[in-house]
């Protein structure tokens, strides 16, 4: 591929947004067609049709690709009716973060090799994205004025344990001729997996962490050039894929090779091993929606503390989420002396679980998945 080129006009900007998640944090909502990024949780619009919108400011809308799965490509294209249709790339399979980030940027580079481009998950929630698109606007400027690797890291609000932790060091002066920034950049000193409540409540108190949203910047040839070091069977795939694209044979080739692709998130194959990495401070409001419990903060709530999305009646309930998406037939849910609850009901499955026990929802669809008669509530 080729060398490095100057920086990259603005028109060779390029957003690549992840939307391939499977649905099982919020089932019985999500199914393996309409996972959470598809679903409209908050608002009428679904997570994916908000994170392309808080883009459009920075890049052309022919600039952003979205890449997903060919089970819920469709629902993809009913909801992005203006997402050009080669702008929809599909993997054949799940192979992780490190596989669907090469694939979205070999499908940049095949059309601009001095492109730069911003890697984010299609689920996040931003209610700030006036702050979010300022810290997005530096860190594509900084990654296409040199060899670095831009990560936006969320300024941490709690000693969260299920999230990863960047430690950033000093701030970093701007470079050389490039214009004022807003954002605030540390290099990047060391990237730590998800903590016990303790340690998490160290990385708080130390101003010293950041939380890893998986949300990345950098130009094609600066990636290309980390993955040939430290990946060089996933840049050589890249490769084909590059030439592929240009050639219009990109779902053959991409047939061939998925199924031999070692599964491997980029954090592993890349940001961890990488000299380069920049930590862009992430001063905005943010919340990854990780499951049902975690909804509950985005939600308006009664003076004990229930929101409740549909009609609830309560007497001495606290603290619960209540989620009606049935299509018809709506009735009152109601509830009497739970504390702590989550209640979902769609028109042909009901959830009821301890806000404490939200994440296990996914061993449940695992269990459902064993059950022949309930593989089509998945």
């Amino acid at each position: 591929m080729p060398a490095r080129k100057s920086q990259a006009p603005a028109k060779d900007r390029y957003v690549i947004i992840m939307a391939g998640g499977r649905g099982e944090r919020f089932w019985p909502l999500s199914r393996e067609k309409t996972p959470k990024q598809l679903l409209r949780l908050l608002g009428r619009e679904s997570l994916l049709q908000q994170a392309v919108q808080r883009v459009l400011p920075l890049v052309p809308a022919e600039n952003v690709l979205v890449i997903t799965s060919a089970t819920q490509a469709p629902e993809v294209k009913k909801q992005l009716p203006k997402l050009p249709p080669e702008n929809l790339v599909i993997e054949p399979m799940g192979r992780d973060t490190c596989a669907a980030v090469t694939l979205g940027a070999a499908v940049v580079g095949a059309r601009s090799t001095t492109a730069v481009m911003a890697v984010l998950p299609a689920d996040h929630v931003i209610p700030e994205p006036k702050k979010f698109q300022q810290v997005l606007a530096d860190a594509l400027d900084l990654a296409g004025r040199g060899q670095v690797i831009v990560t936006i890291g969320i300024q941490p609000t709690e000693p969260a344990t299920g999230y990863g932790y960047i430690r950033v060091g000093e701030p970093l002066p701007p470079p050389h001729h490039a214009r004022p920034y807003k954002t605030t950049f540390f290099r990047a000193e060391q990237f730590v997996e998800k903590p016990d409540f303790a340690r998490a409540q160290e990385f708080v108190a130390s101003g010293r962490y950041r939380w890893n949203a998986g949300m990345f910047v950098w130009s094609f040839v600066t990636l290309t050039e980390g993955l040939q070091k430290h990946q060089p069977e996933m840049e050589a795939a890249c490769h084909r894929w590059f030439e592929a694209a240009g050639k219009k044979k990109l779902a053959r080739v991409l047939a061939a090779d998925y199924p031999h692709l070692k599964r491997i998130s980029i954090d592993y194959a890349l940001m961890e091993k990488a000299q380069n990495v920049t930590v862009a401070d992430g001063a905005f409001a943010w919340d990854d929606l990780g499951s049902w419990s975690a909804l509950a903060r985005h939600l308006p709530a009664d003076a004990a503390g229930n929101a409740a999305v549909g009609e609830l009646v309560q007497v001495d309930a606290a603290r619960n989420l209540i989620f009606d998406a049935r299509q018809k037939h709506r009735t009152p849910i109601a509830v009497v002396g739970l504390r702590d609850a989550i209640i979902v009901q769609t028109d042909d499955a009901t959830l009821v679980a301890h806000k404490s026990q939200a994440q296990k929802v996914k061993e449940l669809v695992r269990r459902l998945a064993e059950k022949p008669e309930y593989r089509k509530l998945l």
